[in-house]
């Protein structure tokens, strides 16, 4: 059983920058595709980036690329977020999220706690 602890979060002024880091333990993460989601009270959660377990492909929304990069150290057992350029509506509460297929009839799908980013002057 896969479990993923975030980190990183905090505050930082606007045109700043965070990294956050989500460890797993209980498992490998090389084979998983990895996302970080963020969630904001009242609003539907949103996916800022994921990366394939398969190909290393990545990919983010309109609303965070070019800022935001994702990336993994299998060695670490680690997936990072690296936020540049922040900007007071990225504030939320960013979550790690692991999914590997292992079957047609069964998917894995982990989720961490959560770190919250405030983005404030």
């Amino acid at each position: 059983h896969l479990q993923l602890v975030e980190s990183g979060g905090g505050l930082v002024q606007p045109g700043g920058s965070l990294r956050l880091s989500c460890v797993a333990s209980g498992g490998t993460l090389d084979r998983y595709a990895i996302a970080w989601f963020r969630q904001v009270p009242g609003k539907e959660r949103e996916a800022v980036s994921c990366t394939s377990g398969y190909d290393g492909s990545k990919n983010y929304p309109q609303s965070v690329e070019g800022r935001f990069t994702i990336s993994r150290d299998n060695a670490k057992n680690t997936v990072y977020l690296q936020m540049n350029s922040l900007k007071p509506e990225d504030t939320a509460v960013y979550v790690c999220n692991a999914d590997l297929r292992v079957s047609p009839d069964e998917t894995l799908d982990y989720w961490g706690q959560g770190t919250q980013v405030i983005v404030s002057s």
